[in-house]
């Protein structure tokens, strides 16, 4: 049977709020968010209170067409930082040339200066990109591997950076070995473990994947980090889906390099990202792009990418001051939460098989299941032919599943009806 969203939510009584102006937020509005800064209250008490979530919900405007629990490619952004990019867009525009020689520098460098303050490191030891793959591509391809030397990845690690090592393989005759990963490990210790006993002496680097995106599993990074420093082996973590998702700081990691995307989680505008290199470790790296512009050890060498959208820049600072005023601990614990209330009520049924594993430091917000009967692809479309649910299809040799990703602003309502799909197809 056919349950519109719009339908369901008003025979629940929840109809979704969705009036809200798409180009800014009303000054009460505002302060309601800023009043719902969750300071001194337990995290977990207030991740299950709808109505302090209700005006943070709102922030944001959604299509009422469809349920979106795909969050993990892209997020949206919330109002106040699609208006702030707008207002920057207009603004650079009225200023072109003399905006790009006198200010852009100077603005980039205060943008680095807060995101290395969410982000846990200093200034100096990151550079903005366009999304995780250039970041990590960029470490990838830049470090000094020879015929021979070994990197160290899973099989769950994301394709395009598999296939950057790949390509480093073919042009130099490196060796990769790829561990398979289980979805559902018997505890941290087995997956420091399978790295370990992957590393030989002619190992040199090894790729770590914060969060899986297959799955939402998290990995023990600082666990493996530790046991490769000791070897003499360096890390390279993916953070595409932790960063802003997780409350943790990079230096918490004890990693070498690391690459995010920042229109995931944080909901920053599209195409903005992140990459961290330990100061110790940037004048081994080379530029993608050349530059002739800054010495070896620092970071700004990377920056040399050609005219960009400095308004994406710009942007970034709004969806951090956003992200702050919620709070990451209490951003955790709110993703985990809805992930747990929907995981919950359908796990012990028939057919149903969750590939995600379910105690609290190994996964947060993101959950993937099967159904007996289904492939991915028809279950991801039943979902939404039927139920008008968004999600997207894991069809891959470690996992076949649907990914369900749902966000701040996604509503109780909206698992409900989830809830009600799986079970109806179950």
């Amino acid at each position: 049977m056919y349950y519109p969203r719009r339908a369901f939510l008003r025979k629940s009584g929840l109809l979704a709020l969705n009036t809200i102006a798409a180009t800014a937020l009303t000054p009460a509005l505002s302060a309601r968010i800023k009043d719902a800064g969750f300071q001194g209250q337990d995290p977990v008490t207030v991740a299950s209170d709808e109505a302090l979530w209700e005006p943070i919900q709102q922030a944001y405007r959604q299509s009422g067409d469809f349920i979106n629990l795909e969050n993990g490619y892209y997020s949206p952004a919330p109002l106040p930082v699609l208006a702030a990019q707008a207002g920057y867009i207009q603004g650079i525009n009225e200023t072109p040339s003399y905006y790009m020689r006198r200010q852009q520098e100077k603005d980039r460098e205060a943008i680095k200066a807060k995101l290395a303050s969410l982000a846990g490191c200093a200034s100096n030891e990151l550079v903005i990109t366009r999304n995780t793959t250039e970041s990590l591509d960029t470490i990838i391809s830049g470090i000094d591997l020879q015929a021979g030397d070994e990197a160290i990845m899973t099989d769950q690690d994301y394709g395009s950076m598999l296939a950057a090592f790949a390509q480093q393989a073919k042009r130099y005759g490196t060796v990769n070995k790829i561990i398979n990963l289980p979805l559902l490990p018997e505890n941290d210790a087995s997956v420091v473990s399978l790295f370990e006993q992957a590393i030989t002496e002619r190992t040199k680097v090894m790729l770590v994947t914060h969060m899986i995106n297959l799955t939402g599993q998290i990995l023990p990074v600082r666990a493996i980090c530790d046991m490769a420093r000791q070897k003499g082996v360096e890390v390279i973590v993916d953070a595409a889906h932790s960063f802003a998702h997780i409350d943790f700081h990079i230096k918490d990691l004890h990693c070498d390099y690391l690459g995010t995307s920042l229109h995931k989680w944080l909901c920053a505008p599209l195409g903005s990202g992140m990459m961290y290199i330990h100061p110790e470790k940037i004048p081994k790296v080379w530029p993608l792009f050349g530059d002739q512009d800054y010495e070896a050890h620092d970071i700004r060498k990377f920056e040399h990418i050609g005219t960009h959208p400095v308004t994406t820049v710009k942007a970034i600072g709004d969806a951090i001051d956003f992200h702050q005023e919620i709070g990451s601990a209490y951003k955790e614990a709110r993703l985990r939460y809805m992930k747990n209330y929907w995981v919950n009520a359908i796990k012990d049924l028939p057919k149903v098989r969750i590939n995600t594993p379910m105690k609290d430091h190994q996964s947060c917000g993101i959950a993937n299941i099967s159904l007996e009967g289904y492939s991915p692809k028809e279950l991801a479309d039943a979902l939404f032919d039927r139920y008008r649910i968004f999600t997207v299809a894991i069809d891959h040799q470690a996992v076949k599943g649907v990914r369900i990703t749902p966000h701040l602003y996604t509503r109780k309502a909206d698992l409900d009806l989830l809830i009600k799909a799986v079970k109806d197809l179950a």
